[in-house]
C-alpha cells in the first residue's frame, strides 16, 4: 500500500510510504505513525522525478532510487486503482513537493503551480531513448593521428551533404570484438548521461604491440573516440543495464578534463564484451597472455567485474538511519570540524616537511602524526575535538643518527612505538612514548629485510603482547624483541623462492593472517611458518594496503583506483562454513571478489583517483559497520552493511581544502574519523560525510570545458 505521510515535527515535509499489506490476522495492527521493517520510506522532493505510468494495463507509480545508479527507479503497481484516485494521489505528491520547496502551505495553489514538478522525459536520460544514429559530421579534427570528433554537436539526422572531414580508422587498430551500442556522455551541467546515439563499439588492439588495447566508437567508419584500456579508467560493468561506464582524461595536464562515458549494449552482446574486456585489462596489467592462466583464475578475474548480488549475507532489517538523519535536524552533526591549524603546527613541528603518516591510539585517546623526523602527539577531547598535546622532535637511532620513519606502529598498550628506518631495513626501532625517545634497535636478521609489520593479532596492541609479525618481499616471520641476538623467531618463518613482492599484512582477532602483494594476489594463513591455506589469484593491480574484520570473515584490499572486497566464507564442498584462513577453498569455488569504486560521474568532478589504505572501524566486542579511505582532498566512507548486501557504489564523502594524507576511525568508535591533512589534523563525525553532489565535489569553474572533454585525442 502506498500512502503520503506528514513528517512529525517538521513543517512542509512529507514522506511517501510503501507498506506491505498482510491478510487479516497475519500481523498485529500498528500504532499510527509506527514504522516496521515491512515498510519503505522516501522523503518527497522534486529529485524523486515522480510520475505515473502503466504496466500490463495496470496503473503504476514510478520514482527514482536516490541511493542507486542514475538509471535505477522504483515502480509501484497500483492494481485496481481507478483514474480519479490515481489523479488525486498524483496531485497530493505535487502538493508535497511544492510545500517542501517553498516552505509554505499548498492550500491555495492551482494546478498551474505544480507544472514545475511534473516530470517530463528527455533524451538525455540514461534510460534508452529512441535509438538514433550519430552524425558523421566531424569538427576540429587536429590530425590524421587523432580522433577528435565533437560528439556534443551530433545531430539526429544524417547530414545531406558529405562530411567536412572524414577520418578513417587508424590502420594500426585491429578490432577484436565489435557490436552496436548506444553511447552516452556525462553532462556536468545537467548532471545526466546524455545519449549521443548509436555507434559501433569495439575493443581493439594496436597492431605491432602485445598488450595495448583500446575502447573505440565509430559511425560509418568515422572514429568518435579511442580510449586506451588502463587501470586508471575506473571502468564498471552493470549487468542490469547491460552497460559499461568509464572515465577518460582528455588532457593529461588538466585535472578538470576528466569525462564520464557509457556504452549501453544489447543484452545478447553484453557477456561477450565483459569477457573480452576482462581479458584485455588482465593482459594489460600482467603483460602475459590470458590463455596461459588456469580456468579457475580466469573465472575469478571475470567475477570481479560482474555485479551480481552477493549471497549468504546477514538478513538485516532495512536501515532507516539515513532517512531519519535527513528529516531530523537535531541528528545532523556540525559542519565545523575541529582543526589544528598550520600556523600552530609549524611552531610545534619545525621544518618544511608535510604530514606523511597517521596512527590512532588504542589507549589514552591519542593520535600520532609523522612529519619529517618529528612526531606530533594529539589528544581526543569531548565533542569530536583534536587538540595538540606535544611534539617528539628530531627522531634518531640510539647511536644518534637521525631518520624519517618509513612506517610506525603502536605497541604494548601505546607505551611504545615501533618504527621502520628506510636506511636500515634489517632492524626495527623502539621508541618509548613517555620519554619521547628511541631507546632500542631490534636487529631482526642479517640478510632478510623487514618491509612490513603488523601486530600479533588485531587487538594485541591493547595488551602486553611483545611479539609482532614481519614480512619481507617474499617471507613471513614472527619478531620477538625479548630474544637475544637477532629478533626473528626461526621456528616461525616462511620464505618463498619466488619474488612475491608482499605489500601488506593484516591480522584477525585470533591471529590469522592476510598477506597482499604488489602483484595483486592475497594469501590467507592460519599461522606463521606454514603454507597458506588459501591463495587468491591476482587481478593485476598492485595492492597497497589490506585490512580484515576481527572475525576474519571479510577482507578489504586497496588498489590505486578501487577497493577489493572479499568474503572468506567457504560456501560449498567438504569445508562449507569454514573460513579461507583455516581451510582451502575448492578449486572450482573461489570467493567472488567485489570492487568498491567511485561512480564515473563523481570522478568526472573529482579528478584522478588514488586511494589511501582502507580500514574497517575497529573495537573489541564491536562489529565492523564502516570502511573509510581517502583520495586527494576527499574522505570517503562506505556503509559496511550496505556493502555486504551488494550496494557497492553507495558511499558518503567530504572534501577538504588540503590533500588528505591518511584517515582512520578512532579506536572503539564507529562515528569519529581522525583525518590527517598535509598540514592539519582534525576529527570529523561520520554524519558530516554526505552523498556526493556536483557542488560538494567540485566548485563552479573548477573543471575543464566541455569542448576539451569531447575533443579527446587518441
Amino acid at each position: 500500500m502506498a500512502t503520503i505521510r506528514r513528517v512529525p515535527n517538521i513543517d512542509h515535509n512529507f514522506q511517501l510510504v510503501v507498506t506491505r499489506v498482510y491478510e487479516e490476522g497475519d500481523q498485529e495492527l500498528l500504532e499510527e505513525g509506527d514504522e516496521t521493517d515491512e515498510e519503505r520510506v522516501f522523503l518527497i522532493s522534486q529529485e524523486l522525478e515522480f510520475r505515473t505510468s502503466e504496466s500490463d494495463g495496470e496503473p503504476t507509480l514510478v520514482w527514482r532510487d536516490l541511493d542507486g545508479d542514475i538509471d535505477e527507479f522504483y515502480e509501484f503497481v497500483a492494481a485496481g486503482t481507478n483514474s480519479p484516485t490515481r489523479a488525486f494521489f498524483e496531485t497530493c505528491m505535487y502538493r508535497a513537493m511544492y510545500e517542501r520547496k517553498y516552505k509554505t502551505s499548498a492550500e491555495n495553489t492551482r494546478d498551474a503551480d505544480f507544472e514545475e514538478f511534473v516530470w517530463r522525459p528527455t533524451a538525455s536520460k540514461v534510460k534508452p531513448s529512441p535509438r538514433r544514429k550519430v552524425s558523421t559530421k566531424i569538427g576540429n579534427v587536429p590530425s590524421q593521428s587523432t580522433a577528435a570528433s565533437s560528439i556534443a554537436e551530433a545531430s539526429v539526422e544524417k547530414p545531406t551533404s558529405p562530411p567536412q572531414a572524414k577520418l578513417e580508422l587508424d590502420s594500426s587498430m585491429q578490432a577484436l570484438i565489435s557490436c552496436e551500442a548506444e553511447l552516452y556522455l556525462w553532462n556536468r551541467d545537467t548532471m545526466e548521461f546524455e545519449n549521443q546515439g548509436i555507434v559501433v563499439a569495439s575493443i581493439s588492439r594496436r597492431k605491432g604491440t602485445s598488450f595495448q588495447y583500446y575502447l573505440t566508437a565509430e559511425v560509418d567508419s568515422c572514429p568518435l573516440l579511442a580510449h586506451q584500456i588502463t587501470q586508471d579508467m575506473n571502468y564498471k560493468f552493470t549487468s542490469k543495464m547491460h552497460s559499461l561506464t568509464w572515465n577518460y582524461k582528455a588532457d593529461e595536464s588538466d585535472e578538470g578534463s576528466w569525462a564520464g562515458w557509457l556504452f549501453h549494449f544489447k543484452e545478447d552482446q553484453f557477456s561477450a564484451i565483459l569477457q573480452k574486456f576482462t581479458e584485455c585489462i588482465w593482459e594489460t596489467l600482467h603483460q602475459v597472455s590470458w590463455a596461459k592462466i588456469k580456468a579457475e583464475e580466469q573465472n575469478y578475474a571475470i567475477s570481479a567485474n560482474e555485479d551480481v548480488e552477493m549471497l549468504d549475507v546477514e538478513n538485516d532489517e532495512d536501515d532507516e538511519e539515513e532517512v531519519i538523519s535527513e528529516l531530523d535536524p537535531d541528528e545532523e552533526a556540525s559542519d565545523d570540524d575541529e582543526e589544528y591549524e598550520d600556523r600552530d603546527m609549524a611552531t610545534a613541528l619545525p621544518g618544511s616537511d608535510r604530514n606523511s603518516q597517521l596512527t590512532v591510539g588504542y589507549k589514552g585517546d591519542r593520535s600520532f602524526v609523522v612529519r619529517g623526523n618529528h612526531i606530533g602527539v594529539f589528544s581526543h577531547s569531548s565533542g569530536d575535538a583534536v587538540k595538540y598535546h606535544a611534539t617528539i622532535s628530531n627522531l634518531s637511532t640510539p647511536t644518534g643518527k637521525g631518520f624519517t620513519p618509513k612506517h610506525v606502529m603502536l605497541h604494548d598498550q601505546d607505551t611504545k612505538m615501533v618504527m621502520m628506518n628506510p636506511t636500515n631495513p634489517h632492524s626495527l626501532f623502539n621508541m618509548d612514548i613517555e620519554r619521547g625517545k628511541i631507546v632500542e634497535e631490534w636487529k631482526v636478521h642479517d640478510d632478510i629485510t623487514v618491509d612490513h609489520i603488523a601486530p600479533d593479532s588485531k587487538f594485541a596492541p591493547t595488551t602486553r603482547e611483545q611479539t609482532l609479525v614481519g614480512a619481507s618481499h617474499n617471507a613471513l616471520f614472527r619478531i620477538d624483541p625479548r630474544v637475544s641476538g637477532t629478533k626473528m623467531v626461526e621456528s616461525q618463518f616462511k620464505q618463498y623462492v619466488s619474488k612475491n613482492k608482499f605489500s601488506g599484512v593484516a591480522t584477525t582477532a585470533n591471529g590469522r593472517l592476510a598477506v597482499a602483494s604488489e602483484k595483486g594476489d592475497i594469501r590467507l594463513f592460519d599461522s606463521i611458518g606454514k603454507n597458506a591455506k588459501t591463495a587468491l589469484p591476482p587481478l593485476g593491480d598492485p595492492i597497497i594496503g589490506i585490512d580484515v574484520t576481527a572475525n576474519g570473515r571479510y577482507i578489504v584490499a586497496t588498489t590505486k583506483t578501487y577497493l577489493l572486497f572479499i568474503d572468506t566464507l567457504i560456501g560449498e564442498g567438504r569445508y562449507q562454513g569454514a573460513l579461507g584462513f583455516d581451510r582451502s577453498f575448492p578449486a572450482t569455488s573461489k570467493p567472488m571478489p567485489r570492487r568498491l569504486q567511485l561512480r564515473n560521474e563523481h570522478v568526472a568532478y573529482m579528478g584522478s583517483i588514488s586511494f589511501t589504505p582502507a580500514k574497517f572501524n575497529q573495537g573489541e566486542g564491536q562489529e565492523e559497520n564502516a570502511i573509510v579511505t581517502s583520495s586527494g582532498q576527499f574522505v570517503i566512507a562506505w556503509d559496511f552493511k550496505k556493502v555486504k548486501k551488494g550496494q557497492l557504489d553507495v558511499y558518503e564523502i567530504k572534501k577538504y581544502e588540503e590533500h588528505v594524507v591518511q584517515d582512520s576511525f578512532k579506536f572503539g568508535d564507529d562515528k569519529e574519523i581522525i583525518v590527517a591533512l598535509d598540514n592539519n589534523i582534525l576529527a570529523v563525525n561520520k554524519k558530516n560525510l554526505k552523498k556526493p553532489t556536483r557542488h560538494s565535489l567540485a566548485p563552479e569553474g573548477s573543471f575543464g570545458s566541455r569542448s576539451n572533454i569531447v575533443n579527446a585525442p587518441y
